[in-house]
């Protein structure tokens, strides 16, 4: 006799059912997996925002310029220390001035600073070159908009300590200084701008590098120059490596259609950082 196969009912059955795996279990696990994975690298982006924006947190280095210079407190309301490098092409103050503002990952004493103060002093400009706090080793942490006070207190010492019109001021912004420079000279007078490889849309640039996350809804410090530019007044001068690896051309370019008024755009090579080097001829040609 054949006998029929034990169906099991009951503890058993329901044991042998929950043993089996679960193709829409594992995949809503998987889903969980992948979700929990992408909020942690969202918080790690918003908590690391500071040191890959500003890259900061140096001391003052080593190097110092060839020529004379002077290191002067810039006066401050709510005593926050602040300093800055006065660089006089003579002996007074006469004569055009520069409000210099360097990039991130540098300092007021960084070579490719010093080269460019050599260079522009060697023009017959006098030369401010402002710190940002939470950089050289002054306190406060670097935000946009600490940064922004930074400028327009250089701006003010200028203007106040030092009487120097408007019609003689030049505001220059390299890298992430001409994010600062654009800023500064929207919402002031000067004779002049010149930007050296900025960028048109820091929170843009973040975008296109990590294209997966909602970089626009969690960055904190966008520095969207290109919707401030077109509120400067005064003659601007775009400098901007074809080669630049660091800010790409097109950024400067977008930045340069967006300015209204008399604007130049002066093509040069040698990358992010050695442009005013390696190109010196065209490239302090066209500040001349």
């Amino acid at each position: 006799m054949i006998w029929p196969k034990p169906r099991y009912t009951g503890p058993e059955r329901r044991k042998s059912r929950r043993w089996r795996p679960q193709p829409l279990r594992v995949l809503l696990s998987l889903l969980m997996i992948a979700a929990l994975g992408y909020a942690v690298a969202i918080v790690w982006l918003m908590t690391q925002e500071t040191r890959i924006v500003f890259q900061a947190g140096r001391t003052l280095s080593a190097g110092r310029p060839a020529f004379p210079y002077l290191q002067i407190d810039i006066p401050r309301v709510g005593g926050a220390r602040q300093f800055a490098w006065v660089m006089r092409r003579g002996d007074s103050d006469d004569g055009p001035w520069v409000l210099y503002l360097h990039g991130n990952a540098a300092t007021v004493a960084s070579k490719v600073n010093i080269s460019h103060y050599t260079q522009l002093r060697a023009l017959g400009l006098n030369l401010l070159a402002p710190e940002y706090r939470g950089f050289s080793g002054l306190d406060g942490v670097p935000t946009e908009a600490v940064l922004d006070a930074d400028a327009h207190a250089a701006y003010d010492y200028l203007r106040v300590t030092r009487h120097i019109a408007p019609g003689r001021i030049v505001i220059y912004g390299w890298s992430l200084g001409g994010a600062v420079a654009v800023g500064l000279a929207a919402e002031t007078e000067q004779a002049a701008v010149i930007l050296e490889g900025a960028p048109a849309s820091l929170v843009d640039i973040g975008q296109l590098r990590y294209p997966l996350f909602p970089i626009r809804l969690i960055m904190r410090n966008p520095f969207d120059s290109i919707r401030n530019v077109g509120r400067i007044r005064s003659p601007m001068l775009f400098l901007h490596a074809a080669d630049d690896a660091v800010i790409p051309i097109s950024e400067g370019r977008r930045l340069f259609e967006a300015a209204s008024g008399d604007k130049t755009f002066v093509e040069v090579q040698g990358g992010h950082a050695a442009a005013s080097e390696g190109d010196a001829e065209h490239f302090y040609g066209a500040i001349r």
